[in-house]
């Protein structure tokens, strides 16, 4: 009789990333709650750290058993995690970044990537000098399906090329009381900004995503407008994106009615996004320079009476979405964990954070120096003087360099 081998083990056991989340705030202990639930394809909670006393006996309470730090740098040396994400305020995400990334962590960054474009790209720098650690960005709006459609409209080139954009996004009425919770909020040296690094980075992320980086920028911006605070609360601003292509950008915190309203204008058709779920796609049957050509003095006549029914020259398709707010972050921490175990490309490469900081960046400066702001030459040396001139001013935080 002869003796059967054992099977052979051909199945691998599928890779985990244990993440460690640096600040259990409202995000940071959103996302704890996700990958702890199980909600996350190849990730587990690997530890919690935070500087607060009672938000780490909440972290041992709610979840018992995963290892619970004070500091972030003693987590990434204690061995406990093989990523991080950094749930804290704006001016410590490169910080903490760099410091993972040099510790063989990988690192997922939370917007902004920073509060100016010295740190970003001293973090950059860091990041591509170590290719072999994932980094990457929490820009969830990216897998929002009506951009990421609309992402592959647009890069199909069947609308053409860009002529203007425009984005009203005031949909973040923020009464005084949500100043006041902290000292830190809506000041430049405790958060960098406001409206633009606090509550409008994802737009200013899929402006640029979906139509291009900007060249310059001209800028009207309120200070303290309709809030006691220090920061910008509305925004006013012009952008070139070259070849003729223009875009205005216009964002405030005091609108309790509020608009979210971005239109895009091609050669060939227009888009309009009401409120990130209604989508009107408008092609035209030609693009609009040889339908104007092609129109003679007697046509134009007859437009201007009323003769002619420009609804033929264009079909319209109009897409409603569902809200699909929760499973973006879950998707871009899915992504950041496949990314690391499989090579899965990232919805949002860390590097590419940089854009929007620039931008805001450019915003404020225009409006403290009352020029336009070349953004392909950015001038970061004068924006991070001009920045730590005013966090003087206020007298309660370090200057920054």
């Amino acid at each position: 009789m002869t003796e059967q081998s054992e099977p052979e083990q051909t199945a691998h056991a599928e890779k985990v990333v244990r993440l460690g989340v640096i600040g259990l705030g409202a995000q940071g202990g959103t996302y704890a709650r996700f990958v702890s639930d199980g909600k996350v394809e190849g990730m587990t909670l690997g530890a919690i750290c935070d500087d607060d006393p009672a938000k780490r006996e909440r972290a041992a309470t709610e979840h018992p058993g995963v290892p619970v730090f004070d500091d972030y740098v003693s987590m990434l040396d204690a061995g406990a995690v093989d990523a991080v994400v950094t749930t804290v305020p704006h001016y410590l995400h490169p910080e903490m970044t760099i410091t993972a990334i040099e510790r063989g962590v990988h690192a997922l960054t939370e917007k902004p990537a920073g509060v100016y474009t010295k740190q970003v790209q001293e973090m950059n720098d860091v990041a591509a000098a170590h290719p072999e650690t994932t980094f990457a960005i929490m820009f969830n709006q990216r897998t929002n399906p009506v951009y990421t459609d609309l992402k592959t409209l647009i890069d199909s080139g069947e609308l053409g090329r860009l002529r203007h954009t425009s984005w009203i996004i005031t949909t973040w009425w923020r009464p005084q009381a949500y100043y006041d919770q902290s000292a830190w909020r809506a000041t430049w040296g405790g958060e960098g900004g406001g409206v633009l690094v606090n509550q409008a980075p994802h737009q200013l992320d899929l402006w640029q995503w979906l139509c291009g980086i900007p060249k310059s920028v001209f800028a009207k911006l309120a200070f303290g407008f309709q809030r006691d605070i220090a920061t910008e609360d509305e925004v006013n601003a012009l952008v070139d994106f070259g070849d003729g292509a223009t875009g205005h950008f216009l964002t405030s915190t005091n609108d309790i009615i509020g608009t979210d309203r971005l239109e895009m204008l091609f050669d060939a058709g227009k888009i309009v996004v009401e409120g990130s779920k209604k989508v009107t796609i408008t092609r035209l049957t030609q693009d609009e320079r040889t339908l104007s050509d092609g129109m003679s003095a007697e046509d134009v006549r007859r437009l201007f009476q009323g003769q002619i029914d420009t609804g033929s020259l264009y079909t319209t398709e109009v897409k409603d979405y569902e809200s699909v707010w929760g499973s973006q972050h879950i998707q871009v921490l899915a992504n950041f964990a496949a990314h690391i175990n499989h090579g899965t490309p990232l919805i949002a490469d860390g590097a590419e954070g940089i854009n929007g900081v620039r931008l805001a960046s450019g915003m404020q400066l225009s409006a403290w120096t009352g020029r336009e702001i070349d953004l392909a030459d950015f001038p970061s040396d004068e924006y991070l003087l001009e920045l730590n001139a005013r966090i003087a001013d206020e007298g309660d935080f370090p200057a920054r360099s």
